[in-house]
Order: structure tokens, then C-alpha cells, then sequence
């Protein structure tokens, strides 16, 4: 007997009032299999979880790679990621994530949040500010560094502080707050626009890819009050120092492997039907695959064209889920010009600037810069003469030193579906988990998590999924988080 048929045969669920038991088996006594369709973050997570509880797994990604949308190709010499990608200490999820890969130490956290802020705009000369915090408790931790913000009046300091408080009592799972937009709530509690520019916004248009006026006040409670105002290291900034292919596609698919996961790379799912039998028949091109259960791993629209008639009440309001894009610069210089790993930036179109050197590779004494532009509606389908013209003068500004700099490379990667949007009412078009169809579950950052599009998001989506799909096949499921939460 194989270890997986040892712990099918182990495994025991109640049959009856009486709660009597039986033993849970898949189709012909073998272990129950299950299809993840979709080889994202959602998809590895769940399909690892649903692995080590003795599920036979197939994991289908039509890509020829795994990672979802945090990946990375070469071009040339460079390894480059498709877009910069951060975490903080208090996504829990996603470290889990890189504890199970064995890559926690590829993509370490900062010891200390510090994010430096550079102001070209302001009239006596650039001016650098920096957000950070020191090791008293919540919320005096930030204080020092809000004291001596040098980017908002102190009056502007005074009013931050009186809406961090009363953002602190909020609940964010208050279907209310998914109602209003974050302006909205800024507004009332007395922000100014610069205050938004300075401090709310370089913050939320980051992790939330949209700018106040569009985000659900729900999900930037979640942001800012997980991030900043839960534990005294939340916000910390975490990374990858290689690139994010080396995690999310060669490290992920050796945790994969290793727990017997027939993982299937060109392979998109084409439609998904109940068999006669009451089972799932999930057609490929040249093969159908038979599972007794089928995570959908997807984004929405692609879900949405895979559901069978009745999973979903009204499957059409996954289409009203609009996404948002984001935008990548990338320069190579033939010299060093930033010392910082990154900075934030005010007054330019440039919002985060990161130091991609060391991780894409490049050697001959440059230095590697990526640009990240969240919520670039306005950029995303320029050519790139444009964006050069537009984004390497921004630059000089910024950094004195690329001033004489020749360029070795410029070029863009554009995610126009990157996220979903965080719009007000987004939280009552995100479904959970399971669906009308015994047997059928949904994951992804877009689904109802209660976080925005993260790689937190995405891994919390794998483990919801992973574990109503084990309840149902009688598996005993211990959540990840569950000592921590």
C-alpha cells in the first residue's frame, strides 16, 4: 500500500446521525483525485495542500511556465521579472508560501520598515523624507517618523494621526465600508489633498492598484490597518533578491513534485462536465482527465467561460469584476546611479523605483532600475518612445546621477489585467470558495479573501479552495494559519 492509500484508508468521516464512519475513497478504491486548473499562486497552494492530505492531484497551467502574473523571462543577459513585486511581514500567507518552496531566504523581509520618499516638486529643491518605524508598540511606533514627516505640514501630521486612530476601529469586513470609496472617508476625516498625495495614496496605490476616489474603503481599511496598524513590524517590505521565476515557477514545482503532483505546463483547460457517474471530466487538448473534485485556479473571465450551468447564482457578476493595470519601466544604465534598494517618489509620474541589478543578472558595472506604475490607466497602451521621452527626464530629476548616464536598454512590460479593480461594491461580486456544484471550487486574488489583489490574496484563495474541497472528499484539514490567526 503507497502512503497516499494509507492515508485514504486512515481517513474517516461521519455517515448518519449515529456517527458511524466510513472510509473515503476515490473512483475504483484509489486515492480521490483532484484537478487544479490554473498553475498561479492560487493553484500551487492549493494543489500542495490538497497533495499532503493524500489526494491524488493534477495541476493544468496553459502556460508554459507556473507563477501566474509574478514571473520572469530572459531578455538578452537579464533575467527580468514581468513587474516588482513586495510583501509585508504581516502577509502570512505568502511567507507561508515561501517556507513550503524552501525560498523564504531568497525573498527576506527589511529589519525595520524603511521606505525613503523623495519630493522633486517641492519649491525650495527636492526633498527627502522617510517612512519608518521604531520598536515601540502600535500606534506609537510610527509616530517619530510621522513627527518629522517632511512631506506634510504639521498640521497635515496632526490630522494623519487623528485618522489612523479612527481608522484603527474600523472593521473591515463591514459590508458598509465596501460601499464608500477611501476618498470619501478621507474626506470626512479631514485629509487634504496633499496629505492623500503625500501619504495615503503612496501607500494604497501600491498595494491596492487604484488611487482613493476608485478603491473600496473596505479593502484600504484592510491595507492600512493590517499593514500599519496591527503589529508593530506589519509593514515591514519583503522581496526577492533572485528572480521571481526562481521561486514561483523552478522552487514552486520542485514543492510540487515532491509531494507527487502531475504538474502539466501547456495544458489549458478547455471545458469542464459532469460525467455520468456524478464526477468531474476536465477536457484538455488530446486528453480528458476524470476528478472526483476541480479547483478553478483562473481569473474571472476565464472562470466564468469554464462554469458549469447552475455553479454560480448569477455567474455574470464575475464579469462585472473589472481589473486594473500596471505598468513596468525598465532602465539599464552604463553606470551606478541610485544607492538605495528603492525609494518612493512625489511630484512625478514616477511612483517606485527598484534596484533590479544583482537579481536580473546584469554584469559590466551598470546598474538596473524598474519602475513600478500601479494603477496606469493612462500609460499602459503608450509606445515606448513615449514612455522614454516621458520617464527618463522623470528620472533625471529624481536621481542627479544618471544626468551624463548613458542608457544600455529601455524597455516596458505592460500587465493590462494585473489586478482586479478594488472599485466601491467589489466585495458583493467576489464569490467564495465553493460553489453550487458538489465538488467545484473557485480560487484567486480576485475571489472573496477580504484582501485586495496580492500574493497574499492569492495564497489565502488556495487554501480556502483546498480546504472546502477536502471537507467534502472527508479529508481532515488543519489551515495553515490557523495558530497564527
Amino acid at each position: 500500500m503507497t502512503a497516499d492509500e494509507h492515508r485514504a484508508a486512515e481517513t474517516v468521516v461521519p455517515d448518519g446521525p449515529r456517527g458511524t464512519s466510513r472510509p473515503v475513497a476515490g473512483h475504483g478504491g484509489r486515492p480521490p483525485h483532484a484537478v487544479v486548473v490554473g498553475g498561479g499562486l492560487a493553484g500551487v497552494t492549493s494543489a500542495l495542500q490538497l497533495a499532503e492530505a493524500g489526494v491524488r492531484v493534477t495541476l493544468l497551467e496553459g502556460r508554459p511556465r507556473l507563477g501566474g502574473l509574478a514571473f520572469s523571462f530572459r531578455r538578452g543577459e537579464l533575467t527580468v521579472d514581468n513587474g516588482q513585486h513586495v510583501y509585508l511581514r504581516c502577509c502570512t500567507a505568502y511567507r507561508w508560501f515561501l517556507d513550503r518552496i524552501e525560498g523564504a531566504h531568497l525573498a527576506p523581509v527589511q529589519p525595520r520598515l524603511d521606505v525613503p520618499v523623495l519630493d522633486v516638486a517641492h519649491p525650495r529643491g527636492p526633498r527627502l523624507g522617510r517612512l519608518r518605524r521604531t520598536a515601540l508598540p502600535v500606534p506609537l511606533h510610527l509616530a517619530q517618523s510621522l513627527a518629522t514627516y517632511p512631506h506634510l505640514s504639521l498640521a497635515e501630521r496632526a490630522s494623519v494621526a487623528r485618522a489612523a486612530l479612527a481608522l484603527q476601529k474600523l472593521d473591515p469586513a463591514d459590508p458598509a465600508l465596501d460601499g464608500i470609496d477611501f476618498a470619501t472617508w478621507l474626506g470626512r476625516h479631514g485629509q487634504s489633498a496633499r496629505a492623500v498625495e503625500a501619504l495615503w495614496d503612496l501607500v494604497g496605490v501600491a498595494t491596492l492598484n487604484a488611487t482613493a476616489p476608485y478603491a473600496s474603503m473596505g479593502l484600504a481599511a484592510t491595507v492600512f490597518k493590517t499593514g500599519l496598524l496591527s503589529e508593530n513590524g506589519a509593514a515591514d517590505i519583503g522581496w526577492a533578491r533572485v528572480p521571481l521565476g526562481e521561486l514561483h515557477d523552478t522552487l514552486a514545482r520542485k514543492a510540487l513534485d515532491s509531494v507527487g503532483v502531475r504538474t502539466e505546463l501547456r495544458a489549458k483547460a478547455e471545458r469542464i462536465t459532469r460525467t455520468d457517474d456524478g464526477r468531474w471530466a476536465v477536457e484538455v487538448p488530446g486528453e480528458q482527465l476524470e476528478a472526483d473534485a476541480v479547483v478553478l485556479a483562473v481569473p474571472q473571465r476565464e472562470t466564468h467561460e469554464l462554469l458549469p450551468d447552475g455553479a454560480l447564482d448569477d455567474p455574470d457578476r464575475l464579469l462585472d469584476i473589472g481589473t486594473a493595470p500596471i505598468l513596468n519601466v525598465h532602465v539599464v544604465y552604463d553606470r551606478k546611479v541610485l544607492r538605495q534598494p528603492f525609494f518612493a517618489a512625489l511630484g512625478t509620474p514616477v511612483q517606485w523605483v527598484f534596484d533590479r541589478t544583482d537579481s536580473s543578472g546584469l554584469t559590466g558595472g551598470g546598474q538596473y532600475l524598474a519602475l513600478s506604475q500601479s494603477a496606469a490607466h493612462d500609460d499602459i497602451d503608450e509606445p515606448v518612445s513615449v514612455l522614454r521621452e516621458r520617464y527618463l527626464p522623470e528620472l533625471e530629476r529624481l536621481l542627479p546621477a544618471t544626468r551624463g548616464a548613458g542608457v544600455r536598454d529601455f524597455f516596458v512590460t505592460r500587465e493590462r489585467t494585473a489586478t482586479f479593480a478594488p472599485t466601491p461594491g467589489v466585495g458583493r461580486l467576489r464569490p467564495g470558495a465553493r460553489t453550487h456544484a458538489p465538488g467545484l471550487y473557485l480560487a484567486g486574488a480576485w475571489t472573496a479573501t477580504g484582501w485586495p489583489a496580492t500574493m497574499e490574496g492569492a495564497v489565502r484563495s488556495g487554501f480556502s479552495a483546498a480546504g472546502a474541497a477536502l471537507s467534502s472528499l472527508g479529508r481532515r484539514y488543519e489551515h495553515p494559519l490557523q495558530e497564527a490567526a
